[in-house]
């Protein structure tokens, strides 16, 4: 493979493009299983702390150029993110089983727990996992005033990824120029 960095970025675009959408797509399917199943959605949302966190390390990897000092930060760093966000949902379960809150609320707050750790976790990895944290309050919060909001869900999620696809598209010919 050649040293070229257009090359590197457009991969790189690609790579992060690519867990963008999938991030999305488990995005939606948690939804829908918390609207099935709470006590089911918020399994699958403590799941979901650990794959964002493994997506957050690869994006990190993929910036470093694959230097092993850089990735053992990246590692760290990652690390200690996504263990203290994992600490904090546990609080949460903690809450929730003192009977504090209902189930269908304790995945809500699971859900915006992940949506703020996405977000911040976006300034070092990237803006589009900024996007992902975005969307998943949103979400949170669609849920709880829409009706059908799985469709509106869904619309927001193929908006971000257009939008994404479009900014890029408009970077790399504005490189050209």
């Amino acid at each position: 493979m050649s040293d070229d960095p257009i090359i590197t970025e457009k991969r790189r675009f690609h790579i992060e493009e690519v867990i963008l959408i999938l991030l999305l797509i488990l995005s939606l399917v948690g939804i829908g299983i918390m609207d099935f199943s709470p006590s089911d959605g918020y399994g699958y949302w403590l799941i979901m702390m650990l794959l964002f966190g493994l997506f957050a390390m690869i994006i990190g990897w993929v910036q470093s150029k694959h230097r092993s000092s850089d990735f053992k930060l990246i590692l760290r760093e990652q690390s200690m993110h996504w263990g203290t966000s994992l600490l904090v949902v546990g609080g949460t379960f903690i809450i929730h089983q003192s009977d504090r809150f209902e189930e269908e609320d304790a995945g809500l707050v699971i859900l915006l727990i992940l949506s703020l750790s996405t977000m911040l976790d976006g300034l070092r990895v990237g803006w589009r996992f900024s996007l992902v944290g975005l969307f998943l309050g949103v979400a949170a919060v669609v849920t709880v005033y829409t009706p059908h909001f799985l469709w509106v869900e869904l619309g927001i999620a193929i908006l971000i990824v257009a939008a994404t696809i479009f900014w890029e598209l408009h970077m790399e010919k504005k490189a050209q120029s």
